[in-house]
């Protein structure tokens, strides 16, 4: 058990360090946190703190610095979060406002909270198997070429190209966007693909691909991938900058942000507090390989369904302003998807 005054020596244990990079001594505390007690009792604070596995000596009569127990009972103990600049929060409504459609409304979020936070900063796609189709479009690029696009309910856009066997005259194009338009309106995505694939199964008699079978295999393609979750990322090179902060190798965190499916598992198993927000400290990474990082994640509400967005960097982070600014964007992503929601 920690009292309360070893508490408040762990934050200011915690709040030092992240600010200064060097581990923390007594008399510095004594100087910066005015406690009212002696640096004696200080140390004897800091020797129960490291009995408990909060804090350790990284080098022999050195100061001390968090582990990371540490700063999970720093961040499981926090007050309040720090609260944000009018400064910040304006920058965050003028990045957000005015965008596109939903990918690039996730592109600035990332971008935005990797301003904030100099982390890098990860938002993940709402899944959207339950969303609609709300449009089909098939637009003829010229020669065999053609871009097929999906729009669903929830404001998410796709397009890819098709090559298709043969060029298509304007009446088989407009038969074609008909025909598939059709087969996918008010359908959600995960029926859609369903009747896709049952088209498909069917084997054309001559055993070949003509224009028909290819655009319902690229729609197929495009609504498997609203089936799956991904991620938007913004702020690598901060890890490159931050690498002294880590104790090893930051090629785990580069391989991860690489292929996702890592980050992705890690997000969906992280457990959120009252307000939609959660930590993974360090050591509680190991299971993905990933015991030199902290996530720092926030829940963003999109229509029917639940998604999250985060930072990933060192355990030596900010986690007060981390959070907060977390918190911040990912109230601002909900409130902007509602406001959508009801304009259409």
């Amino acid at each position: 058990m920690v009292s309360e005054r070893g508490l408040q020596v762990l934050r200011a244990i915690v709040q030092d360090y992240v600010d200064t990079r060097e581990p923390v001594g007594s008399k510095a505390i004594v100087d910066r946190h005015h406690f009212g007690v002696s640096a004696a009792t200080i140390r004897n604070d800091m020797a129960m703190l490291e009995d408990e596995d909060l804090i350790v000596a990284p080098h022999t009569s050195s100061g001390r610095v968090p582990t990371d127990k540490g700063y999970r009972v720093f961040v499981d103990h926090l007050a309040e979060l720090r609260p944000l600049s009018p400064a910040q929060r304006t920058a965050i409504g003028a990045f957000l406002e005015d965008t596109g459609d939903l990918d690039d409304l996730l592109v600035r979020t990332v971008r935005t909270l990797t301003r904030l936070t100099g982390q890098v900063a990860i938002v993940q796609y709402p899944s959207f198997a339950r969303a609609d189709v709300s449009h089909v479009e098939v637009v003829h690029l010229g020669g065999t070429r053609a871009v097929v696009i999906v729009v669903t309910d929830t404001g998410r856009v796709s397009q890819r190209v098709a090559f298709l066997a043969s060029e298509p005259s304007a009446d088989e194009t407009a038969q074609l966007k008909i025909a598939m338009a059709t087969l996918l309106t008010g359908k959600s995505v995960a029926d859609g693909a369903a009747a896709i694939t049952r088209l498909l199964d069917v084997e054309p008699a001559d055993g070949r691909e003509d224009n028909t079978r290819i655009i319902l295999r690229t729609l197929g393609e495009e609504l498997e991938d609203f089936r799956h979750d991904r991620l938007v990322m913004a702020g690598s090179a901060t890890l490159a900058r931050r690498e002294s902060d880590f104790r090893g190798s930051i090629y785990p965190l580069l391989e991860a942000i690489e292929e996702q499916v890592t980050l992705l598992r890690l997000m969906g198993e992280m457990v959120a507090d009252e307000h939609g927000l959660a930590t993974s400290i360090g050591r509680e990474n190991e299971p993905f390989g990933l015991a030199e990082a902290s996530v720092v994640a926030g829940d963003y509400d999109v229509v029917g369904s639940r998604a999250r967005l985060g930072v990933l960097g060192p355990t030596r982070m900010d986690y007060p302003s981390n959070l907060a600014s977390v918190r911040a964007v990912a109230h601002y992503l909900s409130r902007l998807l509602e406001e959508d929601e009801k304009a259409r």
